[in-house]
């Protein structure tokens, strides 16, 4: 009876465990892992990429650029006026080539020797007007040394001129031509302010300002000139 019983509780154990089969533990698809990666992996390159633009050095223009130069007069006129000893004046002289579209070195050092010989015409006029002209030996020499000096100035801008005169070409014989005759200019000049500080105070401080103007320009013209070749080449234009 006991045996009997036992194999009925055998037998509702067995019905139980056959009604409730153990559960495998769900397995995460492959497919999920390889998305998971490639999430990953998209972010990381975004990172990078990002980083790498943020640490990308920013080009700064230089003064070789001559594509910007060409379309640009007022950074040309700084190129140019780097060169010399008084940007200032010399920005203040090549100003009125702003409008201009195509600006190039000839047309700047040209315009410097129009103002060059203005201010020496101006500064001649000033002591011509003066009183004591002709009783002061010394003011008949700047006088000379003037015209000797505008003289040059004036056959260094037609070396320049071909033609009608309406074009400006250089070459590497005129350049030393014109770069010899601005160099006499100056010394002209120089010559007559030591002069004229000889004389005294009152004929100096009469034309101190007209004094400091003309070298200025001239100095500027020179300094141009002197390093045309380099300016050339910083327009991205060749010798002719």
């Amino acid at each position: 009876m006991d045996s009997v019983n036992f194999f009925k509780g055998y037998d509702k154990v067995s019905h139980l465990e056959n009604q409730n089969p153990p559960q495998r533990i769900a397995q995460r698809p492959v497919s999920t892992a390889i998305t998971i990666s490639a999430i990953l992996l998209f972010t990381l390159v975004i990172g990078l990429t990002v980083a790498a633009l943020m640490l990308e050095p920013v080009k700064e223009p230089t003064d070789t650029d001559s594509s910007s130069l060409s379309s640009n007069s007022v950074e040309s006129i700084r190129i140019i006026c780097n060169v010399t000893r008084y940007p200032e004046s010399c920005s203040t002289a090549l100003s009125s080539l702003n409008a201009s579209t195509n600006p190039a070195p000839e047309a700047f050092l040209n315009l410097s020797l129009q103002v060059a010989i203005t201010d020496l015409s101006n500064l001649s006029s000033s002591l011509k007007s003066l009183n004591d002209l002709d009783s002061e030996p010394a003011l008949k020499d700047c006088m000379t040394l003037f015209d000797d000096a505008l003289s040059r100035l004036y056959d260094s801008v037609s070396a320049m001129k071909v033609g009608s005169g309406k074009e400006l070409v250089l070459t590497k014989e005129k350049i030393s031509d014109i770069q010899t005759w601005i160099s006499a200019a100056m010394s002209d000049q120089d010559t007559s302010n030591d002069g004229l500080k000889e004389m005294g105070s009152t004929v100096a401080d009469k034309v101190k300002s007209q004094v400091q103007s003309c070298k200025e320009s001239i100095s500027n013209s020179l300094a141009i000139v002197a390093n045309m070749q380099n300016l050339l080449l910083k327009f991205g234009l060749t010798m002719h």
